[in-house]
């Protein structure tokens, strides 16, 4: 029974079928019995847990858990201490109130991948590469956030999954444990770190 932690590369579908011949995990993911364990959108890239026990992609993806999901977000314009506060006190979007858990600024991550195609680059507008943690999983949550506060997200990667991170993997590539040593690992994240 496999737990696959895969590294979604960007313009891939969370699914293993598309209509419109997109890219689908069935293109990286050989073992048909997974499904994901929540989504990561089409623009989106990182850390993606798929796992044929139903009990546990509930546990992991259900709101009730709060499972803490880390992203690191490049955006456009200056991310300063009271657009970041902002984050933390809540923003309002169309579906409620929404906080980040955790945020700060942060230097570009190192060993970062080239993204096909890279990002628009625009030289009278700076970026600043942000890490925010959620708890909660709306559909295009971070990216409604960081808009919210004038800081629209030019790239996006999820670092982390509650006690599950991507590690050294490159995009397309993927770890595979059993269910019960995702198991084991979620029973111990209580100990994780938030930020």
């Amino acid at each position: 029974m496999p737990f696959i932690l895969f590294n979604k590369p960007y313009h891939v579908l969370s699914q293993f079928s598309d209509r419109e011949n997109r890219p689908v995990l069935a293109d990286f993911i050989a073992e048909h019995s997974v499904y994901p364990a929540g989504r990561l959108d089409y623009d989106s890239e990182g850390l993606l847990l798929l796992t044929d026990d139903g009990r546990l992609q509930a546990r992991i993806s259900a709101p009730e858990y709060r499972l803490t999901k880390h992203y690191q977000a490049q955006v456009e314009g200056d991310a300063t201490a009271p657009l970041l506060q902002r984050l933390l006190d809540g923003v309002s979007l169309k579906d409620g109130i929404a906080h980040a858990v955790g945020v700060e600024r942060i230097a570009e991550p190192e060993g970062l991948w080239p993204r096909t195609p890279p990002i628009r680059e625009r030289l009278s507008i700076p970026t600043d590469w942000i890490e925010l943690v959620i708890n909660e999983g709306r559909n295009r949550q971070v990216r409604r956030m960081t808009a919210a506060v004038g800081l629209p997200t030019l790239r996006l990667i999820r670092q982390r999954i509650g006690p599950w991170d991507l590690g050294t993997l490159a995009p397309g590539d993927q770890q595979t444990m059993t269910n019960r040593q995702a198991w084991r690992q979620l029973g111990r994240q209580g100990q994780e770190r938030i930020a």
